[in-house]
């Protein structure tokens, strides 16, 4: 098994924001992973969405200025699948 969490800086000059990501396998299957977009406004970090399996499955949570999430259940997606549908949402959007 082994793990790897890396943070990308998605405008390299200002640094206000940023991709963070974290995930872990287990021989070629990834079993388990974070993955978020978070902006920085006044000093201040705030995650806007995340895509985790922190429920036991894959899903998205975006997170709303005023505190209020929503969930999004990402059925039919492998833990895989829904990784990789993530970072190419984080990274296109």
């Amino acid at each position: 098994m082994g793990e790897r969490e890396f943070l990308i800086y998605l405008d390299p000059e200002t640094r206000l924001c940023r991709y963070r990501h974290y995930h872990v396998w287990q021989g070629s299957r990834i079993v388990e992973f974070r993955i978020q977009l978070e902006i920085m406004i006044a000093g201040i970090w705030y995650p806007v969405v995340r895509y985790d399996t922190a429920h036991g499955k894959p899903h998205r949570d975006i997170l709303h200025p005023n505190g209020r999430q929503t969930k999004e259940w990402l059925e039919g997606f492998t833990t895989a699948e829904a990784l990789t549908f993530g970072q190419k949402d984080i990274m296109e959007n």
